[in-house]
């Protein structure tokens, strides 16, 4: 993805709640000589420089990674569309504004394993219960769903390569900014606190 100067400024501090706020994304597996990669809506769980998540076993992505392992884990959010008149502020027109959409993306690159063995899928689904349930009691999937388990395989990606970009106004001054986080919390729409919170909190408008 194109990554301007204004949106370069993402540290890991940054980029890694957002994709553990996230947790779900789109797994890309591109194989060798194919028409179109492959791409696969996931839960996933981020731990270190690590992604796991499981997926049946007929899936066509595993194809894909026989073929050649390398592949991208897509996370995009908090996304709110920015209507053109929302950037005009003390008597400018708003009719000359430039409409834009505000959102965080973090593509995490790496190399993927494949799990087939119950036990090592059993772990998987233990350590990602436990993110998504914490604190909640669960039977242990090696136990009550022993012959669910062969048809279930589990990927390990160990990430070596993140690009991330936050698109939350770093190209405004601190007037427009404003404008845009005001005119987001006012219309309260799905993604507009959010997108508002990320616009704030990386550079506060004067």
């Amino acid at each position: 993805m194109y990554i301007p100067p204004a949106d370069r400024s993402v540290g890991e501090a940054e980029w890694r709640p957002f994709v553990l706020s996230q947790g779900f994304g789109q797994l890309v597996a591109g194989g060798r000589d194919r028409d179109v990669p492959v791409v696969v809506p996931t839960q996933f769980l981020l731990e270190g420089d690590e992604v796991l998540l499981h997926l049946h076993g007929r899936n066509p992505v595993f194809g894909a990674l026989a073929e050649h392992p390398r592949v991208v884990l897509s996370v995009a959010g908090d996304w709110a569309y920015v209507p053109s008149a929302w950037k005009a502020i003390e008597g400018e027109d708003p009719e000359l504004g430039i409409p834009t959409t505000y959102y965080g993306a973090v593509q995490l690159v790496g190399t993927a394993t494949v799990v087939s063995d119950p036990d090592q899928v059993a772990g998987i689904l233990r350590r990602q219960l436990a993110a998504l349930q914490p604190g909640v009691a669960v039977a242990d999937p090696a136990v009550v769903h022993r012959t669910r388990l062969e048809v279930i395989r589990g990927i390990r990606i160990t990430v070596g390569e993140v690009r991330a970009k936050f698109k939350f106004g770093g190209n405004l001054d601190g007037p427009h900014r404003a404008a845009v986080i005001g005119r987001l919390l006012g219309r309260d729409g799905p993604g507009d606190r959010a997108a508002a919170a990320h616009s704030e909190r990386r550079d506060p408008p004067g």
